[in-house]
């Protein structure tokens, strides 16, 4: 079912320019959570984004731990798995907390990846065929509760197919573990009315050889798994470049490292290439370091950028 482009709008100022992804805080206890997004809030931000992995908290669930801490701030699952819950579940879950924070929820969907969804026990099949079927399911599902507006809907998408369904089923498209070249790309393949919102990590770091350690900690985990791999390839990088936890450039274009300024002109990149809203996901090695990051970005004015 493909919104229409007021709603579409709508999402996109509810969002604003930059927003917060992390997957840190779930480790934290709930207390902990709602005092962290009450300051990422008032700190300016429009949206908290925040990951779902098997061992961590349920996303949904998650999510209404961080929008009972917050009053305006929009808070975004990026993503929820597909395989996690049945498309039952997702689209009334989703509906709930539409309803109970007044819009301010947004559902992103992915298909994740093969060794995560084979150790829950199920077959990874064809992305594009599986998330169209679970679309299908979505859609079709009766909700009885009181509900103003739907929540809304981005699918994680990185290749061309993908991309298109995001157009199509979708308010759009929540690309991770991209550069501003594969934003420009998604943009020509959305069309100019889909929420484009990639995700952008960022180190607080100037000395090159320590940000490039930091960053290839980072960086290792996600090249070993061939879906971002093959996207990286598509833009035109190499297999040497991938090798290691990724070549200095590699590294580079994945990760903005340096003083606020340089962060700053990463996030401009993005949205100079068609982007709507960038989620910058800053490295830290606690929770408290994450927040004295995002403090310094936000008197940086990263989020008037």
């Amino acid at each position: 079912m493909k919104p229409e482009m007021k709603d579409i709008q709508a999402l996109k100022r509810r969002l604003g320019r930059v927003g917060v992804w992390n997957s840190t805080l779930s480790s934290e206890a709930a207390a902990f959570e709602r005092e962290a997004a009450a300051e990422i809030e008032s700190l300016g931000f429009g949206a908290l984004w925040i990951g779902e992995t098997p061992t961590g908290k349920e996303a949904l669930t998650h999510a209404a731990i961080l929008l009972g801490g917050t009053s305006s701030l929009t808070v975004a699952t990026g993503i929820a798995s597909i395989w996690g819950r049945d498309a039952t579940a997702a689209a009334n879950g989703a509906n709930t907390l539409s309803e109970a924070y007044e819009g301010r929820f947004v559902l992103g969907i992915g298909v994740s990846h093969a060794p995560a969804v084979q150790g829950r026990g199920h077959d990874y099949r064809k992305p594009v065929s599986a998330m169209r079927e679970y679309l299908d399911a979505m859609d079709a599902t009766e909700y009885s509760g009181p509900l103003p507006a739907p929540a809304p809907r981005l699918l994680a998408a990185l290749r061309g197919k993908m991309l298109e369904l995001a157009a199509q089923r979708a308010y759009g498209a929540h690309p991770y573990f991209v550069t501003p070249e594969h934003t420009a790309r998604a943009r020509a393949v959305l069309g100019p009315e889909p929420v484009l919102a990639p995700e952008q990590t960022v180190i607080l770091e100037s000395d090159a050889d320590r940000a490039r350690q930091i960053a290839r900690g980072f960086t290792a985990r996600y090249l070993a798994l061939p879906n971002y791999a093959n996207n990286l390839l598509d833009l035109g990088w190499k297999e040497d470049d991938l090798a290691g936890g990724g070549s200095d450039a590699l590294v580079d274009a994945i990760v903005a490292w340096g003083d606020p300024e340089t962060i700053i002109e990463r996030v401009r990149a993005h949205l100079d290439a068609g982007a709507d809203h960038v989620c910058i996901q800053p490295l830290a090695d606690s929770p408290q370091r994450l927040m004295e990051h995002l403090r310094v970005l936000a008197r940086s004015d990263v989020v008037a950028t």
